[in-house]
């Protein structure tokens, strides 16, 4: 493992591409420490602390485990790369409702440099609309739970509204905020493509494994210094390394469809013949299930958060129940709703990224088909009944890692940070499956011996 380690150093091309990568990620970490203009530092610094030992959940705790801790500090890249990722989901979604979206996702290359740059103007209007919905709760004293201390609502420095007040004071600071967090969202955009570009690995993902890592010691720290103590803490490790291997073996699973190409002759040389097979992974739609699921049951709590009534008045009793049951994710109504949205979202992004009427098709026109089913619709028909056999049993896996961060808090009295379940370790093991295989691809193209055995 050592010899291999010091291989991928040796070779000057990936050398330079593994230490661009850390470059690039060293100062991502560093904007994610830089407080944006007007913010009380020191206020929210301790407002952070105080959510972090009293284990109270906020709103925002997963867009903040995305964003590695940035969003609560309300530093200049607060936003992360969660707005880019929306928008890539929602141009992805686009392609079934509006025709010109498909066409251009066929058009190759070129059609693909045209949805890349809608998703970038998608990427800062949403970055907009978050940064401004952020500095509103942020503002309001929202965005540290409701049980945080009155200070948490001051922890923006605007002017005093009192007699005499410049109202342009205010919207003029709120408007070089969202301008500073909407320019962070564009600066992390071009981050991610950089690594893309020069780096090793997908950018993109790189940044989100990275600020998820991050919060690792934190979330660490709270389950050593939590009720159970070092005791609980060692039985969470164990059982961590066995969801750890689990969740490596199911993203490994895949269904292989066996596809043979019939022969051709063009002149004198013949074409096809060969023998392949598509694959058809168990979890074919990613982390994408869990974080629809989890955006959806924010709706409830954001109405609730902007239904709160004035002072001295009691809540309605609709908002009551909101908060009881969706505030936090404890309570076994959020459990199972959220569990079947992971089921319901994860068939329904399957069949947006693999669609088996235009696989079939494609299988058509190249000569392709299936040993002992009939190419066209039947190989469609096939391919669906196999989509749906094979996505049941992945997205039961989606809903019970999604759940694990809730059944610790639960439990444990652990936040929903909780660090082996949920997104974080979907993405974690993904993205460093990924990233391994493409060094270990590069190091085969130069030394025919990989990093893996």
């Amino acid at each position: 493992m050592f010899s291999a380690i010091s291989r991928v150093f040796k070779t000057p091309d990936l050398r330079r591409k593994i230490l661009f990568t850390l470059g690039m990620i060293a100062i991502y970490r560093l904007g994610t420490s830089i407080p944006a203009p007007f913010v009380d530092y020191q206020n929210v610094q301790t407002c952070v602390a105080g959510v972090s030992v009293d284990g109270q959940n906020s709103l925002f705790n997963m867009l903040n485990m995305f964003s590695g801790g940035a969003l609560m500090q309300l530093s200049i890249f607060a936003l992360g790369i969660m707005p880019y990722i929306t928008a890539s989901i929602i141009t992805q979604l686009l392609r079934v409702v509006i025709p010109h979206f498909e066409a251009l996702h066929k058009e190759g290359q070129s059609g693909q440099a045209k949805l890349t740059q809608y998703t970038r103007y998608l990427t800062i209007g949403l970055a907009v609309l978050q940064s401004t919905t952020l500095l509103t709760v942020a503002r309001n004293g929202g965005l540290f739970g409701a049980n945080a201390n009155p200070a948490c609502s001051n922890v923006i420095n605007f002017v005093p509204e009192t007699t005499g007040f410049d109202i342009t004071t205010n919207v003029l600071r709120m408007l070089l905020m969202i301008g500073i967090l909407t320019a962070g969202t564009a600066v992390i955009m071009w981050f991610g493509e950089l690594i893309t570009e020069r780096g090793i690995g997908n950018g993109m993902s790189l940044l989100i494994f990275t600020s998820i890592a991050a919060s690792f010691p934190q979330a660490m720290w709270s389950l050593v210094s939590g009720a159970g103590g070092v005791f609980t803490f060692a039985i969470i490790i164990v059982l961590a390394f066995g969801v750890l291997v689990a969740v490596v073996f199911v993203e490994q699973s895949q269904r292989r469809v066996p596809v043979q190409y019939a022969r051709r002759m063009i002149g004198r040389r013949t074409y096809g013949g060969q023998s392949t097979y598509i694959p058809i992974k168990v979890n074919q739609a990613g982390v994408i299930p869990v974080i629809f699921a989890s955006s959806l049951l924010m709706i409830p709590a954001l109405i609730a958060q902007f239904n709160q009534p004035a002072a001295g008045e009691a809540p309605a009793e609709w908002v009551v129940w909101l908060q009881n049951n969706f505030m936090s994710g404890d309570t076994w109504l959020y459990m199972v709703v959220y569990f079947l949205l992971t089921i319901g979202f994860a068939y329904f992004y399957v069949y947006i990224a693999f669609n088996p009427d235009e696989v079939a098709e494609n299988m058509r026109k190249q000569g392709g088909f299936v040993p002992g089913i009939r190419a066209g619709q039947p190989t469609a028909d096939y391919l669906s009944f196999v989509l749906n056999r094979i996505t049941f049993p992945g997205s039961i896996y989606l809903g019970i890692i999604a759940l694990l961060p809730l059944i610790a808090l639960a439990t444990v009295g652990a936040n929903q940070n909780f660090p082996f379940g949920g997104a974080s370790i979907l993405i974690l093991v993904g993205v460093g499956l990924e990233t391994v295989k493409q060094i270990d691809a590069q190091l085969q193209q130069r030394n025919y011996e990989g990093l893996l055995r």
